[in-house]
């Protein structure tokens, strides 16, 4: 039970594993207003960067799952560096499906909607976890302006024009599954270009490193097209943001 191989590869330098910046994330963190304590879970927590610096700077506790057994480590390794591996913990494991041991105060999938097939589903999820009158922070893209064709759409790794909502449509999607939403951090283009750009710098160094290895035909390949398919496509078409919702 393992993330493929290429999302290690392509996020490898990678402490926060989607499109906010350090500044974002902190900035997301202090929004909410918690006291020091909070229970935090956290599914699909790749790095763990947002759990360790949380609970270095905010003094919240907590537990991530993620499928990764590289990003798992990597988490465990910054929460040590940070002085809080006897605050947070990090499990290898399928969020799918996983629920607290006991009620916490926030929980969280940031960009990983596909543990519940969806936004709905991944609400209800997290929901299970949660303690009355909690928090649920959610991560989804949206759609910036809606593409001009199916084509275009693919070309933002989305299956269909479908896939995704205009960021209106988003909250709304939101207060339709019973939810206020009472904060929102969204990604800009220069935090998306961070987040894309570093992949392809990722890649080539691998594949410097690994020119025999049995995926270096896919990392070549990925290489010689996601530049201008990111500018062309995603850039402009689609947005991403982290959204805090309380149920009514």
């Amino acid at each position: 039970m393992d993330l493929p191989r290429i999302f290690t590869i392509r996020e490898s330098t990678h402490r926060i594993h989607n499109p906010l910046t350090a500044g974002k994330l902190a900035a997301l963190g202090e929004s909410l207003h918690l006291a020091p304590g909070t229970r935090v879970l956290d599914l699909a927590s790749g790095s763990g960067e947002m759990l360790c610096t949380w609970a270095r700077d905010l003094g919240f506790t907590g537990t991530g799952v993620d499928l990764s057994t590289v990003f798992t480590e990597q988490a465990q390794v910054r929460a040590a560096e940070l002085g809080v591996a006897d605050r947070v913990e990090f499990i290898h494991g399928d969020a799918t499906g996983y629920v607290a041991d006991r009620p916490v105060d926030l929980a969280a999938c940031v960009g990983a909607t596909w543990i519940g097939n969806g936004v709905a589903g991944t609400v209800e999820l997290l929901q299970r976890s949660l303690r009355p009158g909690g928090l649920v922070l959610i991560g989804e893209p949206y759609w910036r302006r809606t593409p001009p064709d199916e084509d275009t759409a693919r070309a933002c790794h989305a299956t269909g024009i479908a896939d995704f909502r205009l960021l209106p449509d988003l909250i709304a999607h939101f207060q339709d599954l019973g939810y206020d939403v009472v904060e929102m951090m969204l990604a800009d283009q220069d935090s998306w270009d961070r987040y894309a750009a570093a992949q392809w710098l990722n890649l080539r160094r691998w594949l410097d490193q690994n020119p025999d290895d049995e995926l270096a035909t896919q990392v070549r390949e990925e290489l010689t097209t996601e530049p201008a398919r990111y500018t062309r496509s995603t850039r402009e078409h689609l947005g991403w943001g982290v959204f805090a919702l309380m149920r009514r």
